[in-house]
């Protein structure tokens, strides 16, 4: 089957197209793999408010929930047991990108986040997952809490793969390459012959909650022509650092003994305001050695109409200059990023309960 070619063309530009969902009937359906085949899509990542949707919205899980309810597990391992089995399959199914592409053919998998802030529980649940899923296409997602950048380097220095997720800011995006660069070297240190090259990353900075943040304190200070421009500045000058972190000579170091860039990931590119092109956070985000993880409304609107933008290469004097506009007109930009990460931990916390909730029911109605 052919690849859509405006999705073809962005692969081409050095952006892996990611799916943001997962759920049981879109693998059994034969939908995911009609992704990969057709719309370029080389990886998944997932969140606990996707599982809680799909798992609430299906029939799919009828047999497994009963199965547990019958031996009575806990609601905590029934939970995880369904969400490795999701993951596991989707890893299997990816494993020939994974061959073909080392770095994609991944699926991500998130500790519970109400670990967020608890060091020593999110590195002992990411090796947990990292053993409980078997695969080797799996990626732990951690999120970028202070509490959770020692358990990033905990974790790669374990050879565990990890998507370090909720990253907002550009001071906590240099903290996580700094945590994954620190793993890599504590891996060495403890065997200095240890294979690198099976360790991947990608930081996952998330871009439209951004704009949705920023633009509500743009209106109360009257910075209107300032709205809808924060997003992609903020993340054009992530990836101006990711640049300057990857060819140091720090870095030079650990790549050769064989170890992989973490790549950018641009997480939340579905668009929340409506009067914002669809395609915006695709289009203007087009860099080598890149992830895009989009909703599939987002990716079949990239597919029907999207064009390329400005390559973020080219953007820096203007993304810096955006960004102290805004700080110009008044607003605190430590605040907006401490708001949002406690925000978006709060969001999946609220997203467990409600899956714990529901998986609790349904044990109880198998039972």
């Amino acid at each position: 089957m052919a690849q859509n070619e405006k999705l073809a063309e962005l692969s081409r530009a050095g952006v892996a197209v990611w799916l943001d969902d997962l759920s049981r009937d879109r693998i059994r359906s034969g939908n995911l793999q009609s992704l990969v085949d057709e719309y370029s899509v080389v990886g998944v990542t997932t969140n606990p408010t996707i599982f809680a949707a799909a798992i609430s919205g299906s029939e799919s899980y009828d047999d497994q929930l009963h199965a547990l309810a019958v031996r009575k597990v806990s609601v905590e391992e029934a939970l995880r047991t369904i969400t490795a089995s999701d993951v596991r399959d989707a890893c299997d199914l990816l494993a020939p990108v994974a061959e073909r592409q080392p770095g994609d053919g991944r699926v991500s998998l998130e500790v519970a986040p109400g670990l967020a802030h608890d060091t020593d529980a999110t590195a002992a649940e990411a090796a947990h997952l990292w053993w409980l899923v078997d695969r080797p296409n799996l990626f732990i997602k951690i999120p970028a809490t202070e509490a959770g950048l020692p358990a990033i380097t905990t974790s790669i220095a374990r050879g565990i793969s990890v998507n370090v997720t909720l990253i907002f800011s550009l001071e906590r995006y240099r903290a996580v390459m700094d945590a994954y660069l620190s793993g890599l070297e504590q891996r060495v240190a403890e065997d200095a012959d240890a294979d690198l090259s099976q360790i991947a990353s990608v930081a996952s900075f998330f871009v439209s909650r951004v704009d949705t943040e920023i633009d509500k304190r743009l209106e109360k200070v009257g910075a209107d022509q300032l709205k809808g421009k924060a997003a992609l500045a903020n993340a054009q000058l992530a990836y101006q650092a990711y640049e300057e972190v990857f060819s140091s000579d720090r870095w030079k170091a650990l790549e050769a003994k064989g170890a992989h860039p973490q790549r950018p990931l641009w997480a939340s590119t579905g668009v929340k305001d409506p009067s914002y092109p669809d395609t915006l956070y695709v289009s203007e985000l087009i860099a080598p050695g890149t992830v895009n993880t989009m909703p599939e409304k987002t990716l079949k609107a990239y597919a029907d109409h999207g064009t390329p933008g400005t390559p973020v290469q080219k953007t820096y004097d203007e993304a810096a200059a955006t960004m102290k506009a805004i700080a110009d007109a008044g607003v605190d930009l430590d605040d907006v990023f401490r708001v949002l990460e406690d925000e978006g931990v709060k969001k999946f916390v609220d997203s467990w309960d409600e899956l714990t909730d529901s998986v609790k029911g349904e044990l109880q109605d198998k039972a």
